[in-house]
């Protein structure tokens, strides 16, 4: 049977018309599954706009990072996996201004440590190190993970890096742990710090050793407001955690933070610009190496089974749904004078406590103590 030129071209053109509908029902598809990823998403997060057009600007920028998100997944060999949390309505630039502060302090700021740097923790040839160490598995690391945005868009990582870290040496040298407040840093322990616009770790443990302790976030509550009055907070009569001081690693050295972290967690300063979007694995950058506008606690190291790669275990303060159920894994090298990556090396900084410290007084313990010593006065009156 012979087909005609006429019937071949209507033949082509039907074809044509049947497989560009196809492709439009794919993309309407496609579209539509985006739409309600965003909207169980919005739902999920407890998202709500009022701005008008608002929603719509939002779904774009969603959509953009689905496609990044997507196409940094589809690469074979990644070490870590990105995903749609908490901050998938954001570009980069309104993560980094909203939720980092906008500041980024470069290496200037690692110079601080020179001074106030001592040899505790200086890694020396032929010093014997775990291969792993996980601080939650020894009880010294609080269980829920702390969100600093849960009210509103603080940046007081500072306060949470430090207050963890602190929370930790005192489950070390104690025995007790106990969940510290954030919020009382934030509003008082300002001489050096800006509140929910950046501070630092250091100086927050120097107001704790210098105001006599922190009080717990029982007594002193979060509540993310910037610029609150500081709390007077009877600390004789409140239970309280203090240090005896406060130090900084070597700089520019992963064994000696390596060391660091085999004998405590320790607070340290990142560039957090490309973590918003991580799930799970080991992040292996982009970042800066010489830039911070982020402070978290690293409560560990070890390998990946998988990969073999060496990794730091970092606890965030994005709350518990963001990453590995809040922590993140940063890689890790085992070479000596090494910078680490995205900053972990600048200015990494702990609290010290000795096992003899006594600072731990509720006010049931005062009362008790108060009228043991009432007591005993009076019975040397009648004497």
């Amino acid at each position: 049977m012979t087909i005609s030129f006429t019937n071949l071209a209507l033949l082509t053109l039907l074809v044509l018309i049947i497989s560009l509908s196809f492709g439009g029902i794919t993309a309407t598809k496609s579209q539509r599954n985006e739409a309600e990823m965003f909207e169980q998403w919005l739902v999920g997060n407890g998202k709500n706009y009022n701005g008008l057009g608002e929603k719509e600007r939002r779904f774009m920028i969603f959509k953009d990072n689905l496609e990044l998100i997507e196409k940094h997944n589809s690469v074979p060999n990644r070490t870590y996996e990105l995903g749609l949390n908490q901050f998938a309505d954001l570009t980069d630039d309104e993560f980094q201004d909203i939720y980092l502060g906008g500041k980024t302090k470069r290496t200037s700021l690692s110079l601080r440590w020179e001074w106030d740097t001592t040899n505790r923790y200086r890694y020396e040839e032929g010093d014997s190190l775990p291969d792993e160490v996980d601080w939650r598995e020894r009880g010294a690391v609080v269980e829920r993970v702390k969100n600093q945005y849960q009210f509103s868009n603080c940046g007081g990582c500072w306060a949470f890096s430090a207050a963890g870290a602190v929370e930790s040496i005192n489950q070390i040298t104690t025995g007790e742990l106990i969940s510290l407040s954030e919020q009382q840093l934030i509003d008082c322990a300002t001489d050096a710090n800006d509140r929910c616009d950046g501070g630092d770790a250091a100086y927050a443990f120097m107001f704790i050793k210098e105001r006599g302790g922190i009080v717990t976030d029982e007594d002193y509550p979060y509540t993310g407001i910037n610029n609150a009055t500081c709390k007077a907070i009877e600390m004789i009569t409140t239970r309280k955690v203090t240090i005896d001081s406060y130090e900084g690693v070597p700089i520019h050295d992963e064994m000696s933070l390596k060391k660091a972290v085999a004998n405590q967690p320790i607070a340290v300063g990142i560039d957090a610009r490309n973590m918003h979007r991580y799930t799970h694995g080991v992040f292996a950058g982009p970042c800066d190496t010489t830039l911070i506008n982020h402070n978290v606690l690293v409560v560990g190291y070890g390998t990946n089974s998988t990969t073999g790669q060496d990794y730091w275990l970092i606890r965030n303060s994005f709350g518990s749904t963001w990453g590995e159920n809040g922590y993140f894994k940063l890689l890790r090298s085992n070479i000596q004078n090494s910078m680490g990556i995205c900053g972990i090396t600048l200015t990494p900084v702990y609290p010290l406590k000795s096992n003899s410290s006594f600072n731990l007084l509720s006010p049931s313990v005062f009362r008790l103590v108060f009228l043991f010593v009432f007591q005993l006065i009076g019975l040397a009156l009648l004497v």
